[in-house]
């Protein structure tokens, strides 16, 4: 299937602007979720009900080849990446809501993209939850590569909270494989009886934005409930808190767990307060602009925004708010050093020039 897309508006590198230049890149979609590059041009975009789109040479191409994807609440056909390697490998890697016998779970898939297919091909599970939930809230689902070639995804608790300090269970956690599917021997439970080894990092609500530094750390945001929505640096093996330590409330306005901090748990480096619904998030190179090197540009789903964290200061120094921004689902760094966006509320996706 092809449908019609706008042409790639390029802006000069060295321009200056008062404000960052955003234009179009393409139109159409149905509540766009990730967006990924191919090395030859080409950018693959999910759409959350069950589509791979591959747009390409003024094209836009439907991918077939998917596993059965599971379109329940929040869940769906989530991300994409493209690694490093993809001229040599041709594999892309996918998050999805897949049905479990126990209801269902966040699962990581890899297929084989051949130069010129509208299909994927070989496509296997890499990892997929140990146990279901019901509902359809809480999937998480960015993949990031390591430095080391090793694949991260984040898991959403799946409105389980209490499972999120399970270490039995993959619920609230941030996993780690390899890109075959097995474990690391140095990942920090292998060998620990009663835990999942996969497990890297643990007690996370719903993160949904992840991305490496530029010392190959990595970074996720996640959703607190009302008010606590986090920027957290993950460490091997450390426990994140929810739902016993947060700087949030619930729904109703009760108190959560037993205050802000707790000995043994990680404390955010940033947090907000009103929630913000973090998505999307890249930590930018500074390509186009030096003043912007290092920080965190966070798309929102509740203010129709993408959020800049200064990574010195770690505050929040500038919001970009346009129509274009209406509830920002996904934000990366292009290869051409500009910022990408998905915006679910146009069906767009914008390239934003610092």
């Amino acid at each position: 299937m092809r449908r019609s897309i706008l042409a790639l508006t390029i802006c000069l590198a060295g321009a200056a602007h008062a404000e960052p230049e955003i234009t179009p890149v393409a139109r159409g979609f149905d509540a766009p979720w990730a967006v990924g590059f191919l090395p030859d041009g080409g950018i693959l975009v999910t759409e959350k009900a069950g589509e791979l789109i591959l747009l390409s040479d003024g094209t836009a191409t439907r991918i077939g080849g998917l596993p059965q994807i599971r379109e329940i609440g929040q869940g769906g056909l989530l991300d994409v990446m493209v690694p490093r390697d993809f001229a040599d490998s041709r594999e892309v890697f996918l998050s999805y809501a897949k049905n479990l016998s126990s209801g269902q779970g966040t699962a990581l898939t890899r297929g084989i993209l051949a130069d010129g297919a509208s299909e994927l091909t070989d496509v296997r599970d890499l990892f997929v939850m140990t146990a279901g939930s019901s509902g359809g809230n809480h999937f998480g689902s960015r993949i990031v590569e390591a430095t080391d070639g090793t694949l991260f995804l984040t898991i959403g608790e799946r409105g389980d909270a209490d499972l999120a300090q399970d270490l039995n269970r993959h619920n609230g956690s941030v996993i780690r494989i390899n890109r075959d599917g097995s474990v690391p021997e140095d990942n920090p439970f292998v060998g620990q009886s009663g835990v999942q080894p996969e497990i890297y990092s643990y007690g996370h609500r719903n993160p949904q934005g992840a991305a490496l530094d530029a010392q190959g750390n990595l970074w996720v945001d996640e959703h607190g409930a009302r008010g606590g929505d986090e920027i957290n640096r993950i460490k091997r093996g450390a426990n994140y808190g929810w739902p016993v330590i947060s700087y949030g409330r619930h729904y109703s306005g009760a108190r959560i767990g037993e205050g802000t901090a707790k000995d043994g748990m990680e404390q955010p480096e940033f947090y907000w307060d009103p929630s913000i619904a973090p998505s999307g998030m890249a930590i930018y190179s500074g390509a186009l602009n030096d003043e912007w090197k290092g920080d965190f540009l966070v798309g929102s789903l509740k203010f129709d925004m993408i959020a800049r964290v200064d990574a010195d200061t770690m505050q929040e120094v500038e919001r970009i708010q346009t129509p274009e921004t209406m509830r920002v689902r996904d934000v990366v760094e292009g290869p051409d050093g500009a910022i990408y966006f998905l915006s679910e509320i146009n069906g767009a996706l914008y390239r934003l020039e610092p």
